[in-house]
């Protein structure tokens, strides 16, 4: 929680800066602290600190204050720190193992929030299966569809602006989605899951969950991975969402069933190379 709020304050407004900032200073004593205490500290009003907590992402100040005791009692090995100039070898291998643990764990923490059991209700009836990414995500996008495919409904990738915005454009009901972005703040992947919505489509974010992305999303899987980006490509986020995408085909295959253990059997067999006749 720490990490986020420190994340966050490029995007938020004057007062909720100010809210932020006495947090980050005192967070034990904002474990203990009221509404109005807050405010009052940091020079703002009751609503402006229902506004931060909302910017985070938060149900309200009550799990705000929850967060940050969590935050406060972890381990210190588990807290995220940015790697810098001075680390050593060690030292900077080791944070991002760190980050990455953390990151996971803060996964399993929000899993029974996340929509899985919409999503694969709605892929189970879906005609094709489109993953969207952009830059690292469309790695992210292009391992997704490798998988999926294998469960019988047919499955792509899209990794490029010019062919998203043209699918988006002829998307049609019965076509599922499935956009990728780390801070989802793309104005080409808005668009094209603003254009595919009103072709009928079902549009599903993978994505921070106050984004212009996950706003114009049916459902979002919510990721919040606090990493700065600006110099390396996403890392830990990285792995949150291919871990997502696992589970949501290990979810997708056992809703198929029986007949999507079968295509995974002949795909697999598919790839043995029988003795050629002569």
């Amino acid at each position: 929680m720490i990490d986020r709020i420190t994340q966050s304050l490029g995007r938020l407004s004057r007062a909720e800066r100010q809210v932020a900032e006495w947090v980050l200073a005192h967070p034990r004593q904002a474990t203990e602290a009221t509404v109005a205490e807050v405010a009052r500290e940091s020079g703002t009003s009751e609503p402006s600190v229902i506004r931060f907590c909302r910017r985070l992402g938060l149900s309200g100040f009550r799990e705000l204050t929850i967060r940050l005791t969590e935050a406060l009692s972890k381990p210190e090995s588990f807290v995220h720190s940015d790697v810098s100039d001075d680390d050593a070898t060690s030292d900077a291998t080791a944070k991002v193992i760190d980050s990455t643990i953390q990151s996971l764990i803060d996964l399993r923490a929000q899993l029974s929030t996340m929509p899985f059991d919409e999503v694969v209700a709605r892929m189970v009836e879906a005609r094709q299966i489109v993953f969207i990414g952009l830059g690292a995500s469309g790695n992210v996008a292009s391992d997704a569809s490798q998988k999926l495919f294998r469960l019988g409904t047919p499955c792509s990738a899209l990794t490029d602006t010019p062919t998203i915005r043209q699918f988006a454009s002829i998307a049609k009901q019965g076509d599922v989605l499935v956009i990728i972005s780390k801070t989802g703040s793309s104005d080409d992947l808005r668009q094209a899951s603003l254009v595919a919505t009103n072709n009928g489509a079902t549009v599903i974010a993978v994505t921070e969950r106050n984004s212009q992305l996950a706003r114009s999303a049916w459902q979002v899987f919510a990721c919040d991975s606090y990493e700065d980006t600006n110099i390396y490509t996403p890392m830990s986020s990285r792995l949150v969402h291919l871990s997502i995408l696992d589970a949501l085909q290990v979810a997708l295959a056992l809703a198929i069933g029986e007949a999507a253990a079968t295509n995974l059997r002949r795909s697999k067999d598919a790839l043995q190379v029988p003795d050629l006749q002569l």
